[in-house]
């Protein structure tokens, strides 16, 4: 019987480098790979690796900002047998060195720009990806000369579909950050099924502007080259270059959060960019505003996929064929993957009723690094053994399988016993012509133990009256829905994939939390 598994990552990326040769695979502004070029580097990077003293298992971290080095590193450090720990440019320097413990890396590389927030510590390599020609930090040794002469060829590392792959640490919105760990495995069915549901293809050119630590970009990423296809990097998210990068190298797929979207319709240069290359893009990160997916669906003339899911692992979709009818979806679960709604008793509910989304794929994690007590309680087991994964998230199913998301499980305002979900005001929120943005969060109530609170940015500021906003909401929700005040800011606090981080924006009203 002909022995053929299934191929993991390094190995599909190294037969490209063969069959694909001078194809690009990726373009960054100074710099553009072919498949050859890229199976070679990552081969170098891996041998590097193993020649400072890697050794299978062994944890190597990123601070970077988007580069070819870091998409490099990303390949070179699976090549090497090694688990990849990309970490959030957006954290502090206490964070930092916290994740580096909890990892237990052994090697960090990171950009300039980021290196001053990584201090020495005693057991970790640290390497600087700086400019060309340009010396590294005090206590860093810079990347090419650590690279030096390592060789490109294959490293001689058997990676099996069991072995750990990445450690992708948790955004914090709803708490202390968890190494969520994927094994190679689970990260190949994660490209393949990435690349299913937004119809990637060895001719797609797909423009990464969000950071290449998130799992949103992963997902675009490896399920672009899983595909063959080119990978456009840009350093950072500005909307005029993103705007003449889609028009430039004539992109055809992209991946975003949906405040990246709305800032793209909401640009005077979005009427006039060329975008008749766009042939799939997708929202991801939170849920996508009925009007920015309207507009997009309107404007873009091209299939927009709003896909839900969790770094953890559970993944809906949105077809635009299904869009008609269940616009406020967010479609239906992938194929192989499968979704209950729980109630606070872990009862499975029935179609329409609202509870806990929980759900099983093959690209489930493997659970929290060395977080045995937070891996149990993410699961759930039903009556016949089967293990299901929690979301936190509230939503219901309807009699067709759409899935429609309501809220954040830890986000509900419960008001004199009755739960609210704040998105369902969101929803309403948006649809004032002021409104540039919004949150609504509960607050202390002495009568109904809580009440909606809304949050307001507004598009103009002569246009910011809270009370008269306040009243034209209550007017159109339900008389519990009905907010306390209508406060306007100039700023709502984001993650860097573009989630809202209402614990900061509740603190201020609950000081004894």
């Amino acid at each position: 019987m002909l022995d053929a598994p299934q191929p993991l990552l390094p190995e599909i990326f190294a037969l490209h480098g063969r069959w694909r040769a001078r194809s690009p695979a990726l373009v960054a502004p100074q710099r553009t790979l072919d498949w050859q070029s890229l199976d070679r580097s990552t081969n170098r990077i891996a041998n590097a690796l193993i020649g400072a003293g890697a050794r299978h298992g062994d944890r190597v971290a990123m601070l970077m900002s988007n580069c070819i080095e870091m998409a490099e590193l990303i390949v070179g450090i699976m090549k090497a047998g090694c688990v990849a720990v990309p970490l959030n440019t957006a954290i502090s320097a206490e964070s930092a060195a916290s994740m580096l413990a909890d990892s237990g890396a052994v090697f960090v590389f990171a950009t300039a720009d980021h290196a001053a927030r990584v201090g020495a510590i005693a057991g970790i390599a640290r390497i600087e990806v700086a400019g060309e020609g340009a010396p590294a930090t005090a206590g860093w040794r810079g990347y090419a000369d650590w690279l030096g002469g390592a060789d490109a060829h294959p490293p001689a590392v058997p990676v099996a579909a069991s072995d750990l792959c990445n450690i992708i640490y948790s955004s914090g919105t709803t708490g202390e950050p968890k190494g969520i760990v994927h094994t190679h495995g689970t990260r190949v069915a994660w490209a393949y099924d990435a690349a299913l549901a937004l119809r990637y293809h060895s001719g797609a050119r797909t423009l990464l502007v969000t950071g290449l630590y998130s799992n949103i970009s992963w997902a675009a990423l490896l399920g672009t080259w899983l595909s063959g296809g080119t990978v456009v990097l840009r350093h950072v998210f500005d909307v005029a270059d993103t705007l003449a990068t889609i028009a430039r190298e004539r992109i055809t797929h992209t991946a975003m959060v949906p405040v990246q979207y709305q800032r793209l319709l909401d640009h005077p240069q979005f009427w006039t960019t060329d975008r008749s290359s766009l042939q799939a893009i997708m929202s991801v990160g939170s849920s996508l505003p009925l009007a920015t997916k309207a507009g997009l669906i309107e404007t873009c003339r091209c299939d927009v996929i709003e896909v839900y899911g969790t770094t953890e692992g559970i993944i809906t979709a949105l077809d635009p064929e299904d869009a008609e009818g269940h616009l406020a979806s967010v479609g239906k679960p992938l194929p192989g993957v499968d979704l209950l709604i729980l109630d606070d008793h872990d009862r499975p509910l029935g179609a329409g009723e609202a509870g806990e989304i929980v759900g099983r794929s093959r690209f489930a994690m493997a659970g929290y690094w060395r977080r045995p007590e937070a891996t149990a309680q993410a699961l759930w087991v039903d009556g016949a053994g089967r293990t299901w994964l929690r979301t936190g998230d509230i939503g219901r199913l309807d009699e067709e399988g759409y899935l429609y998301i309501l809220d954040r499980k830890k986000d509900l305002i419960i008001s004199g016993g009755q739960n609210i979900y704040p998105a369902d005001i969101e929803a309403v929120l948006m649809q004032h012509a002021a409104i540039a943005e919004c949150a609504v969060i509960g607050v202390p109530s002495p009568v109904w133990g809580e009440s909606p609170l809304a949050l307001v940015i507004v598009k103009d500021a002569e246009a910011g009256d809270g009370e008269a906003i306040k009243h034209w909401l209550n007017e159109r929700v339900g008389k519990q829905q009905r907010v306390a005040a209508v406060e306007i800011r100039d700023h709502l606090p984001r993650n860097p994939t573009g989630k809202l981080l209402k614990r900061e924006l509740r603190a201020p009203y609950w000081p004894s939390v």
